[in-house]
C-alpha cells in the first residue's frame, strides 16, 4: 500500500512531465488499479512493455523528486502551517492564514 501512495504523490507532483502515453499507462496502473495484462490489452502493447514503462516512469518521477524535493518541501510547509494553527491561541487571522496554506497544499 505504501508504494501506491508514494507513486500517487510522485504522479500528483510531477505527472505533467510525462508524455500523454506514459500518463495513460501510469494512471491505469496506479489510480485505476488495472493489471498489467488489462493495460496491455487496452493499449495494444505487451505485458512486459507495460511493466517496463511503469518502472521507467516511477524512476523518472523519483528522480524529479530527488532533484527538486517538492514533496518533501510540501510536507514541511504542511507541518509548519499546522504548528501555526496550534499556537494561534484563537487568533482568527492566523487560523485563516494556516487554513489557506493547508488548503493550497491539498
Amino acid at each position: 500500500m505504501e508504494k501506491i501512495v508514494e507513486q500517487g504523490l510522485l504522479y500528483d507532483f510531477y505527472g505533467e512531465l510525462l508524455t500523454e502515453h506514459q500518463k495513460q499507462i501510469y494512471e491505469a496502473a496506479v489510480y485505476n488499479d488495472m493489471s498489467l495484462t488489462e493495460i496491455a490489452d487496452e493499449h495494444g502493447i505487451s505485458k512486459q512493455g507495460v511493466h517496463d514503462l511503469i518502472k521507467r516512469c516511477t524512476k523518472s518521477l523519483q528522480e524529479y523528486e530527488d532533484k527538486l524535493h517538492m514533496i518533501k518541501r510540501s510536507e514541511a510547509i504542511r507541518v509548519q502551517a499546522e504548528k501555526l494553527k496550534n499556537v494561534s491561541n484563537g487568533n482568527a487571522e492566523l487560523i485563516s492564514i494556516s487554513d489557506k496554506i493547508l488548503e493550497e497544499l491539498g
